[in-house]
């Protein structure tokens, strides 16, 4: 098996190039996974997709192959699939991940897995894990840990060492690739609702058109903070997505007014998360982008239902 064909396909001029319809970008992602594609190949093909631009067909067909790659998941699905993949320079503290807590202590089991290129920083997502009592935990254990605690967050590198090689190439190209992507429609354990961040805007429709090809139930799109799935709770932003598998858009709504930045707070995610320390942003970061899951989840007054658990989330977190 070769990349050779469809290096050709995407590479063959002016007038004759194309893009890779789902079945071709299926096989050549099946060909990488395999550890079948010479790395000039590999390089040739991600770098034609970049300056070409990818298609729903051909992001859908990489995903496929992607899942078809990974170990199986040995238990039930969880409610919601939560990526997290953004390189994080712009953004603040990873208040998302207590959005994701209040989600799974409401009785929907949260999948997170990730990685983020500012890991060493001090806003790290897997240095916050711990604040908001979410455990990382390799693939294998992630079933009984869901079960558990309702919540499990997947290292990337744990999930796919080859997916993780593939998304480190940016390190050698210097640009992001089709990788990025796939690894925010990935879903690994097939979860229903699928809640994905982007940082620029065209990938929201990208995104949307890839899983309806890819019969995804539910899915719920944000241009949020730092790439993440994180309101920004005084914008009321576009949500792109589909509901019942079929295309859907709505408005976020705002949760609070005035001028902020996401990076404007420097209170401590564990102080706020533990209540030591106030801080009404901050707080409708979290709630707001809670109530944006739970209202994909299908819950009735989601606004509502988000402060309630933020109010309730200690006595939560105890029993």
């Amino acid at each position: 098996m070769t990349l050779a064909p469809y290096v050709a396909i995407l590479g063959r001029g002016q007038g004759r190039a194309r893009s890779l319809t789902q079945d071709e970008a299926q096989a050549a992602m099946t060909c990488i996974m395999a550890g079948d594609a010479a790395p000039e190949a590999l390089g040739a093909l991600l770098m034609l997709l970049r300056m070409k631009g990818e298609v729903a067909c051909e992001i859908a067909g990489f995903t496929a192959a992607a899942r078809a790659s990974l170990p199986a998941w040995q238990g039930p699905h969880p409610a919601v699939d939560w990526p997290s993949y953004a390189a994080g320079r712009t953004r603040g503290q990873p208040w998302f991940l207590s959005a994701a807590r209040l989600v799974a202590q409401a009785g929907y089991p949260v999948l997170l897995h990730g990685w983020n290129s500012h890991q060493a920083t001090g806003a790290s997502v897997r240095d916050a894990l711990c604040h908001v009592g979410i455990a990382q935990v390799a693939w294998p254990d992630a079933p009984a840990t869901l079960s558990r605690d309702g919540i499990a967050y997947v290292p990337l590198e744990q999930l796919s060492p080859q997916l993780m090689h593939l998304l480190r190439l940016r390190d050698v190209f210097g640009l992001r690739s089709c990788i990025n992507t796939v690894l925010r429609m990935l879903n690994p354990a097939a979860a229903p609702v699928a809640l994905q961040g982007v940082f620029h805007p065209s990938y929201r429709e990208l995104q949307r058109d890839a899983a309806l090809l890819l019969e995804q139930p539910t899915l719920r799109v944000l241009k949020g903070g730092g790439g993440e799935f994180e309101h920004h709770p005084a914008k009321d932003i576009t949500l792109h997505g589909l509901t019942g598998g079929t295309v859907w858009e709505g408005p976020t709504g705002t949760a609070m007014t005035g001028h902020h930045r996401l990076s404007d707070t420097d209170s401590p995610l564990a102080q706020v998360w533990h209540g030591a320390v106030q801080d009404d942003f901050a707080t409708a970061i979290i709630t707001s982008t809670a109530a944006l899951a739970l209202s994909a989840l299908g819950v009735t007054d989601a606004t509502r239902a988000a402060a309630d658990l933020w109010q309730r989330r200690h006595r939560a977190c105890a029993a």
